[in-house]
């Protein structure tokens, strides 16, 4: 065989190999990917809310007990479908901060008055600064947060009614009871 035919074979290849690729890859989740701030502290910030624009709230808010992180948008219509699960796991409970992602005030609080607010505290992100130091690509995305501010689980994309059930509850019970665990203890010692 000359070199001329050769040559002929390697865009054959080339396409074979790529097309391999490719029908391998459909199978991957695109939102199964893993934060690179699992296991670190939350970034630090500091954002106003989004019913006060004259206050300051920083990481601290994310200190003392469990907290599920959600970051969300008007603009978002997948949040909105998502919206019934944040209001089920508000109501068992679970201390929520909101992050308002790229968005206006006006039509945050639009968007909560017409879809319900799960959450204790809004945090208002219009430049998507805190946003981007968490590695979000997109809304909604949410996180986990140990009692010490640390993130523990990261889940892109809309929470599902099997996601509380088999994953964010289980998650949540998981990091809360080292802390539960070590607030015991001292307690424990002290009727010794």
């Amino acid at each position: 065989m000359n070199v001329r035919r050769l040559v002929l074979f390697v865009p054959l290849v080339v396409v074979v190999g790529l097309g391999a690729f490719l029908y391998q890859r459909l199978d991957d989740d695109p939102y199964a990917r893993d934060s690179a701030l699992l296991s670190r502290p939350f970034p630090e910030f500091s954002l106003s809310t989004l019913s006060d624009p004259q206050a300051r709230l920083d990481a601290s808010l994310l200190k003392g007990q469990v907290s599920l992180v959600n970051v969300w948008g008007e603009w978002c219509p997948t949040c909105k479908h998502e919206m019934p699960q944040l209001l089920d796991l508000a109501e068992r409970g679970v201390h929520m901060v909101g992050v308002d992602y790229k968005d206006t005030r006006a039509k945050g609080r639009q968007f909560l008055e017409e879809f319900g607010n799960p959450f204790s505290v809004n945090l208002f992100d219009p430049d998507g600064t805190l946003g981007f130091d968490l590695g979000v690509y997109g809304a909604p995305e949410t996180f986990l947060v140990d009692a010490e501010g640390v993130i523990r689980y990261h889940h892109t994309g809309y929470i599902r009614p099997e996601d509380v059930r088999d994953v964010i509850l289980p998650t949540l019970e998981r990091i809360a009871e080292p802390a539960t665990e070590a607030a015991s203890t001292p307690d424990e010692e002290a009727s010794s």
